[in-house]
């Protein structure tokens, strides 16, 4: 390919245009005879050029053609091509945006929020119908924010907790030094309360609080941006990828942890 052909000129439309500077003004059909280009083609090709304002006509009878200086045809035939590359680049970036949409994870469809404070009703209330599903077990981690609320908050959420809890589930719960430092002796006396069995572990620190019922539903505190001792409310997630990695986040937080009879 020629450097003319690279800047957006057919082998037609490159011979035509030499040829113009060579013979100065000339008609379609001299143009024709001097560049070997058919007579069915050069109309098509001189109108295109002339559509780019690569050529001009003189008003002559016959029209004739003279062609555009170098430097201004070459000028044009370099924007032209710009304009080409910031339409395939911005067709690119399209591109690409949507690949990369694809190729990102897709959100659980199979999740809900649940909306509402520590220790509120709604809360106590959802949480309790949470627990009560389970059939075999429940993994608790609790941390913040727990362990920034006073205990009156917590007692009302750790008291639906056991109560929607079943005999023959077993519990598993994970909790915070600063947790623990909280209210011991409550928290002992309401696990102690309970007919399920329950297991405590206790870790330094807890980085979020969440559980996994039965490996099947997996429940996740939402931090609240203006108070540490409180949430915006819970998200629910069923997604089955979901819940075994929160499940796997769970086993190595619970090797890690110290069993709290120690």
């Amino acid at each position: 390919m020629t450097a003319l052909g690279e800047l957006g000129l057919s082998s037609y439309e490159e011979t035509v245009y030499r040829t113009l500077l060579v013979t100065g003004a000339a008609t379609a059909a001299d143009l024709s005879d001097a560049s070997d280009v058919p007579r069915g083609r050069i109309y098509d090709v001189l109108n295109g050029l002339e559509a780019r304002q690569l050529v001009r006509t003189q008003s002559t009878d016959p029209t004739r053609y003279v062609a555009e200086q170098p430097e201004t045809v070459v000028g044009r035939l370099l924007a032209e091509r710009g304009a080409e590359l910031r339409q395939e680049w911005a067709r690119y970036r399209d591109v690409a945006d949507a690949v990369r949409s694809d190729l990102l994870p897709q959100p659980p469809a199979d999740a809900s929020l649940w909306l509402g404070t520590l220790g509120s009703e709604e809360m106590r209330t959802a949480l309790r119908e949470h627990v009560r599903t389970a059939n075999s077990s429940v993994h608790a981690v609790v941390g913040p924010p727990y362990e920034a609320a006073p205990w009156e908050t917590l007692e009302r959420e750790v008291d639906a907790f056991f109560d929607g809890t079943a005999p023959d589930v077993s519990v598993s719960l994970l909790v915070s030094e600063q947790l623990l430092e909280t209210a011991p002796e409550a928290l002992l006396n309401a696990t102690t309360a309970t007919a399920a069995a329950v297991e405590i572990r206790v870790r330094s620190e807890v980085p979020v609080s969440f559980d996994v019922v039965d490996r099947a539903v997996t429940t996740v505190d939402i931090p609240h941006p203006g108070s540490v001792a409180d949430r915006i409310g819970v998200i629910a997630v069923t997604d089955g990828d979901v819940v075994e990695e929160f499940e796997r986040q769970f086993q190595h937080l619970w090797n890690d942890a110290v069993p709290l009879e120690e």
